[in-house]
């Protein structure tokens, strides 16, 4: 049964605190959710840049999370995301913190294919722990975007500026690296949540079925209330 605040209900994203554009597609524009029917709000996590999340996992930045999820299912949030993929090491925290469904992570569905190949924002930083914490099976491809690329640089400096055009060429360039090492893989499940505006391209370059962070909370969206393991 459907309560009237579960009518009411949002998708309460938690967000790293940045400033690089988000073009449709990337899970802080508003219209990516917009599109599907999806109310959305978004909460900033002070201090949480892409460079303390991704490249120094700071474990002083997990309670504010867990504190920003709190008080968006105050607020009336029916599920909870984030913003970057590596958060997936808070999985369990947060799904423990409150009493919505959580999904932190594209990576989460993972395991829902028989043959997954990660396309991630940074390889060297993507651990097994937090491949493990997301229940990606062992021995998944991973491959990354080149370091200091145009996609890779300006997110991870929080730059103010971001060459779309550039940043789908290094996008789909690692799409296609990954498929040349691991020509076995049948499902793309990109890491980052920056990526998405680009899965069409990367589906027509390398044949694959893609997946990402919209596609996945389209889908555990329209599923609320049924059980999803995680």
């Amino acid at each position: 049964m459907t309560t009237t605040r579960d009518a009411g209900a949002f998708l309460g994203v938690l967000m790293l605190d940045t400033r690089f554009p988000r073009p449709p597609g990337d899970i802080g524009n508003p219209e990516t959710f917009s599109r599907h029917g999806i109310p959305v709000r978004f909460h900033v996590v002070t201090g949480a840049s892409p460079e303390r999340i991704v490249k120094q996992a700071d474990p002083a930045l997990l309670q504010p999370f867990v504190d920003a999820a709190r008080a968006m299912v105050d607020e009336g949030a029916g599920m909870i995301t984030t913003s970057c993929g590596f958060l997936a090491a808070y999985q369990d925290t947060l799904a423990d913190a409150v009493p919505v469904p959580v999904v932190t992570s594209s990576l989460l569905q993972c395991k829902d294919f028989a043959r997954p190949g990660i396309l991630t924002f940074d390889a060297a930083s993507l651990s097994p722990a937090i491949l493990a914490m997301a229940g990606v099976p062992q021995a998944t491809p991973v491959q990354g975007v080149e370091p200091g690329c145009e996609f890779h640089r300006r997110i991870l400096n929080n730059e103010t500026q971001l060459d779309l055009e550039e940043a789908g060429r290094n996008v789909v360039d690692a799409a296609c690296r990954l498929m040349d090492l691991s020509p076995s893989v049948e499902d793309i499940v990109l890491e980052c949540t920056n990526m998405p505006p680009y899965r069409e391209a990367i589906a027509r370059a390398t044949g694959r079925r893609v997946h990402d962070i919209e596609t996945l909370l389209v889908a555990r969206w329209a599923g609320r209330g049924k059980p999803h393991s995680t």
